[in-house]
């Protein structure tokens, strides 16, 4: 099969998959004079045409850069992408085999790329949560394009795929774990709580906590440690306000039922008489 644009004649080589919404297969283009190869997306449907169209033309992200060409033939839309040889980071990165430092900057790799890819959030989504991130010999990170349509949620924003990315970034981050390592420790805190929704907060994080390479000033250190023990330092608070509360409300009550200092004077005087006598003469 070839599908044809004014610029492209890309002649299928691969089937990667076939669905009901649309299909992915490797082209080669026979245009160019290199035979350079693209992942091309067919889609079938109409309704999900339009909706990626809409994504494109009004979403502030239009996959400049990554998107090299989109055509209708007949009455099918095509998306075509970049390809490169994959190399599934899941399957080729080892933790244990790295060290922290190297760990750490497949991180910033890979949220860089979700940044500069520029794909609409829910395409970048479906890519996310569909293992396409791909590790290279350097430790850079790349997207494949393999995507299943069916599944696509125009609602899709930043936010839900920042949290896909920080919960992918702590399983890499994971064998590093016993090392005491500030990067684990800060975003497993962040991530149980869902404190991610922009991938710039989670980078700054990454770079801030990555302290391997750079020295640290005695401020940022000071707020790594409040990050990482923010709940234990308000659950010392809180049992300190609860006994102070307790404390004041003891001292209201047994002004109101005994009267005056009452309180204090059976704390402090309790011994001062006994019986008839008093203790100070």
């Amino acid at each position: 099969m070839i599908y044809e644009s004014d610029k492209m004649r890309l002649l299928t080589v691969t089937t990667k998959s076939v669905g009901d919404v649309n299909d992915c297969y490797i082209c080669r283009d026979l245009a160019s004079s290199g035979g350079a190869m693209y992942t091309v997306i067919v889609i079938n449907q109409h309704t999900v045409v339009r909706q990626i169209l809409e994504l494109f033309k009004f979403s502030d992200r239009t996959g400049e850069g990554v998107l090299v060409d989109e055509f209708a033939q007949g009455d099918k839309e095509i998306l075509v992408f970049p390809y490169h040889r994959e190399r599934p980071l899941l399957e080729f990165y080892n933790g244990d085999a790295m060290t922290l430092a190297e760990c750490e900057e497949v991180c910033t790799n890979t949220i860089l790329t979700c940044i500069t890819c520029d794909l609409p959030y829910p395409i970048l989504y479906l890519l996310l949560t569909g293992d396409q991130l791909q590790l290279s010999n350097d430790r850079s990170v790349f997207l494949s394009y393999e995507m299943d349509l069916a599944n696509l949620d125009p609602e899709i924003g930043e936010a839900e795929c920042t949290d896909v990315c920080a919960k992918l970034l702590l399983k890499l981050l994971e064998p590093k774990s016993g090392q005491k390592a500030t990067s684990y420790y800060l975003l497993s805190k962040k991530t149980l709580n869902g404190s991610y929704d922009r991938f710039t907060d989670l980078y700054r994080d990454i770079t801030i906590a990555a302290v391997s390479n750079k020295k640290v000033s005695p401020f940022t250190k000071l707020r790594l440690w409040l990050d990482r023990n923010t709940d234990r330092i308000m659950g010392f608070l809180f049992w300190i306000s609860l006994i102070l509360g307790i404390i004041a409300l003891s001292i209201v009550v047994s002004r109101w039922i005994m009267g005056g200092n009452s309180w204090f004077r059976l704390l402090f005087n309790t011994f001062k008489e006994i019986g008839t006598e008093s203790l100070l003469q």
